[in-house]
């Protein structure tokens, strides 16, 4: 074990020092050391400054860290709405110092009870992800309010209103355009641009049929009037004038029409659950269940690497890459084969994360690029009965840990970029319901992912938390990236717990994926970039090479000792505060 890591296990016991002064804010675009060495006794870290300012302040007022997420969340749907906010959902992992209690939330949209499996059909034949986004018929029941007003409840201190407070204040105020934002809606011209189909969206990220533009002030009455409403309750958002509105966008897009209904917003329900955790080297990783893919996918990729010294995994050697790649491989398969939603289709967590089942797997991985990889051979799970229906790519991630250890990671997203572009209260709503398998059949019948009413379209979204050998977290990470997220999680956690690599350079260092038969390595940002020697290593093992943007928004905090240290992305817009 490496010295740092030793240090970090001996000193996790000592709790809290001093708080520190907050980071200043940094610029856009790729950013060398943007938290580097930035501790104190508590710590916020979000995609966007005036969500980790708005959280920050919670914390000085006396909320802890559930509190504070709740803000930063709230927040994010003005300031990121590409990316994530109240229109969407999301995965939360709760750790309670006190009781070293460790709770999974499930905040994921289901889709409307009038959904079938050929949802996303035409002329009887399953249509192309780029015609299906945009609309109403893409988006599922929201479940993020919902979810953060159950969260509160259960961990929060501070009143709701509270939270709520400042976001209202900044969406009428205002908040200065970033250039990545953009960057955001003009790519959006070059592609799928569900915003030009809805004339609310249209008229607010096109003002005077011109893109938003870097430093530009934009406020949002509709969301300050949508959020005042909210600071009652969630039950506003999910029964009266603002359920109406969201119903009626939905049926009124003009892209497509979809099916969501009244008694849909009403019945919504956020699952409280165990967070999925399992042993690696000397500390136990958690992530969060099914229907998210992530917790088993991370773990999975863990597992497979785990029977290779520490020393054996650089991924910076074409040796420890191509490890890393062949370990995803394996671990993607079985995602795709197995994981669904456990409501729905049985999901064999157990026998996927057996140590003997890890370790035949992992045999698989020699010094070349296996030809065929496909999902593993698991006894027939239990069926389920699924649910009666009630009748009543983008994404993102933020931690925040307090100054008595309590700790939070939660991803949130409306899925692709700006989600469906209906936008209805100041907010735009998802388009989740893209994540089920557009085509669902198969040669064995449908795919666990297909479908259904009421069921929750599978994520990769990997909130995770890392506890010590005495059940303190000593780290707290996740980002966005749709099935890619699985892979950049388990890189940083590989180079930080194998390699004693510090969060941010972790963070910091190029992504890589492996995506099929292909292997992604970024070439757009990453400190240091990946080597010619190593690309053509991986080569030389029969792996198929392209270079590419990838485009994480890695977040996280890890305790070194004697403080939280923050790390963001220097790829997005995120900020580290680490509040008095």
């Amino acid at each position: 074990m490496t010295r740092s890591l030793c240090l970090l296990l001996a000193l996790a016991a000592c709790r809290r020092t001093a708080p520190v002064e907050a980071q200043p804010e940094m610029a856009t675009g790729w950013r060398e050391g943007v938290a580097a060495a930035h501790g104190g006794a508590a710590v916020v870290v979000t995609a966007h400054p005036e969500a980790s300012r708005a959280a920050g302040q919670i914390l000085e007022g006396g909320g802890n860290a559930a509190d504070a997420a709740v803000a930063a969340a709230i927040a994010l749907t003005l300031v990121e709405p590409q990316s994530s906010g109240i229109g969407g959902g999301g995965f939360l992992l709760h750790f309670d110092a006190e009781s070293r209690e460790l709770t999974a939330w499930d905040g994921r949209e289901t889709a409307p009870a009038a959904t079938t499996a050929e949802l996303f059909w035409a002329d009887g034949a399953p249509q192309r992800f780029p015609d299906v986004v945009a609309g109403g018929r893409s988006v599922g029941t929201p479940g993020l309010v919902r979810m953060l007003e159950q969260v509160h409840r259960a961990h929060g201190a501070s009143p709701w209103a509270d939270l709520v407070a400042p976001s209202i204040e900044l969406s009428e105020r205002g908040f200065v355009v970033t250039p990545r934002l953009e960057k955001m809606v003009r790519g959006m011209e070059r592609q799928i641009d569900p915003l030009r189909k809805d004339p609310t969206a249209k008229a607010y990220f096109y003002p005077n049929g011109q893109g938003l533009r870097a430093g530009d002030t934009l406020t949002n009455p509709a969301l300050a009037a949508t959020l005042r409403a909210l600071s009652a309750g969630a039950d506003a958002f999910y029964t009266g004038p603002i359920a109406a509105q969201i119903v009626d966008a939905v049926h009124g897009a003009s892209a497509s029409q979809g099916a969501l209904t009244l008694d849909d917003l009403a019945a919504y329900t956020p699952i409280r659950g165990e967070a999925l955790c399992r042993p690696y080297r000397r500390f136990t990783v958690c992530g969060h269940g099914p229907p998210s893919s992530g917790g088993v996918a991370v773990l999975q990729l863990l597992g497979l690497l785990e029977r290779f010294p520490s020393d054996q995994l650089d991924l910076a050697t074409a040796d420890g890459a191509h490890r890393f790649v062949e370990a995803a491989r394996l671990a993607m398969a079985d995602r795709n084969q197995w994981v669904a939603d456990p409501a729905f289709v049985p999901v064999p967590v157990d026998a996927l994360l057996d140590p003997a089942y890890l370790a035949a797997r992992s045999a698989l991985i020699t010094e070349r690029r296996a030809e065929v990889v496909g999902a593993g051979v698991i006894p027939a799970p239990a069926p389920v009965t699924p649910p009666s229906c009630p009748e009543s790519k983008d994404t993102t991630h933020l931690v925040v840990v307090d100054a008595t250890g309590d700790a939070v990671s939660l991803t949130s997203s409306i899925e692709n970029a700006f989600g469906s572009g209906v936008m209805v209260g100041g907010f735009l709503l998802n388009n989740q319901l893209t994540d089920f398998e557009i085509d669902a059949r198969t040669p064995g019948g449908a795919h666990p992912n297909a479908a259904a009413p009421c069921k929750r379209p599978r994520s990769s979204m990997s909130p995770t938390v890392v506890l010590d050998e005495q059940g303190q977290v000593v780290m707290v990470l996740g980002s966005p990236g749709g099935s890619r997220i699985i892979q950049y999680v388990a890189r940083v956690l590989v180079l930080t717990l194998d390699g004693g690599v510090p969060l941010q350079a972790a963070i910091s260092r190029p992504n890589l994926a492996a995506m099929g038969d292909v292997v992604e390595l970024e070439n757009d940002g990453g400190s240091p970039p990946w080597s010619a020697e190593l690309a053509q290593g991986l080569a030389d093992r029969g792996h198929t090479i392209k270079q590419t943007s990838l485009n994480s928004g890695l977040h996280g905090a890890m305790w070194d000792g004697a403080s939280w240290v923050g790390a963001a992305d220097p790829r997005r817009d995120g900020l580290v505060v680490t509040p008095r």
